[in-house]
C-alpha cells in the first residue's frame, strides 16, 4: 500500500509537471483537472488488464514537442514505432548505449526544470527555494520512495508552518474615510482607545488558535485604559475547526467577563459562517454583533450603548 500510494503521487506530480511545461494550447491555462481524469481513467484499465502504471510522460512528451507533435496523432504514431520495434527491431535496441539514454532523458529534463523561475524563488522566497534544495536532494540521495515521501513531508511541513506562524493583526482608522487597515507605517491610521479592532489572516485552526487566544488578551489587557468594544475582523478567516471553535468560544466567553462588548465583522466566508452555526458560536456571540464592516459594528454599538 504505501508503494502504491507513492506511485499514485509521483503520477500526479509528472502529470502536473508535464501539462504546465507542455500546454496544448499556449494561449489558454493548462487544464490539469482533464489530464489528472484521463491518466486515472488509464490507471483503472491497466489495473483491468494487469498493465503497468499509467502516467504522462515526461520524456516522451518532450520529445514529441521537441519534434513539433500537437495533436493526439503524435502519440498514436509514437505508438505505432513501439510496436513495430517490438516486432521486428528488438535486435536493434540491444545496441543502443545505456549513456544515449541517458543523454535523452537529461535533454528533456532541462526543458522541464525551469531555471529561471528557480532563480526567482531564490531571490524572492529563500525559504521556498531551501525547499526545493531539499527535496531534489532527498530524491537524488534516496530511493525514489523515500525521496518522494520526504519531499511530501517537507511540502506539508512548509504549509503547517505558514498556517502557525500567522500572528494577530491590529487595525487602525484611515484618517477621513469609513475604512480600517491593518496598521501600516506608510498610511496615517488612527486609534480610538476605547475601540481596539483585530484579526487573523489565516484559518483558525488547532494549529494557531491558542496562539490567537493569548495575543487577543494581551492586546486588551496591555491597553491602558482597557477597551470598550472590541471588533473581530474576519475577512482573512476562511475556515474554523473544531478545536479552533471551542478556544474562541473560550475566548468570547472571557473578554465578555472582562466587560468588553464583542462584535465580529467581515465574516465574509462561507465556510467560516458554516462553523459559527455548526460549533454554535452564536450562543456565546448573538447575532445581531455580526456587522458587514468595522465602521458599521462601532457606529451601531455606539448608538446602543456597547461602548
Amino acid at each position: 500500500m504505501p508503494l502504491a500510494l507513492l506511485i499514485s503521487i509521483v503520477v500526479m506530480v509528472q502529470t502536473a509537471a508535464t501539462t504546465r511545461s507542455f500546454p496544448s494550447d499556449p494561449d489558454q491555462p493548462a487544464d490539469v483537472d482533464r489530464d489528472f481524469l484521463g491518466a486515472g481513467a488509464g490507471n483503472v484499465l491497466a489495473g483491468l488488464f494487469g498493465a503497468f502504471p499509467v502516467d504522462a510522460s515526461p520524456p516522451r512528451t518532450g520529445i514529441v514537442s521537441e519534434t513539433g507533435g500537437r495533436t493526439q496523432l503524435s502519440g498514436l504514431f509514437a505508438a505505432a514505432i513501439v510496436l513495430a520495434l517490438l516486432a521486428f527491431g528488438a535486435a536493434l535496441l540491444r545496441h543502443v548505449p545505456e549513456a544515449a539514454l541517458g543523454g535523452v532523458l537529461l535533454f528533456v529534463a532541462l526543458r522541464i526544470i525551469r531555471l529561471r523561475q528557480i532563480v526567482t524563488i531564490y531571490r524572492q522566497s529563500p525559504g521556498e527555494f531551501l525547499l526545493i534544495v531539499a527535496t531534489a536532494a532527498a530524491i537524488i540521495v534516496l530511493p525514489i520512495e523515500q525521496g518522494v515521501a520526504v519531499g511530501i513531508a517537507l511540502s506539508l511541513l512548509h504549509g503547517i508552518w505558514t498556517t502557525t506562524r500567522a500572528g494577530l493583526v491590529e487595525f487602525e482608522h484611515v484618517k477621513g474615510t469609513t475604512i480600517w487597515w491593518p496598521a501600516n507605517p506608510h498610511i496615517a491610521g488612527e486609534r480610538d482607545p476605547k475601540v481596539a479592532v483585530v484579526g487573523l489572516q489565516a484559518p483558525l485552526s488547532f494549529l494557531n488558535a491558542a496562539n490567537f487566544r493569548n495575543d487577543v488578551l494581551h492586546v486588551l489587557k496591555a491597553s491602558t485604559p482597557r477597551p470598550k468594544l472590541m471588533v473581530l475582523e474576519a475577512s482573512g478567516i476562511l475556515e474554523i475547526d473544531f478545536t479552533a471553535a471551542q478556544i474562541l468560544r473560550d475566548l468570547l466567553r472571557q473578554i465578555h467577563a472582562m466587560g468588553i462588548t464583542i462584535a465580529v465583522s467581515r465574516l465574509e466566508s462561507t465556510r467560516a459562517q458554516e462553523a459559527f452555526e455548526r460549533f454554535k458560536l452564536y450562543d456565546v456571540l448573538p447575532k445581531d454583533r455580526v456587522f458587514r464592516s468595522v465602521d458599521e459594528a462601532i457606529r451601531a454599538l455606539a448608538v446602543t450603548g456597547g461602548m
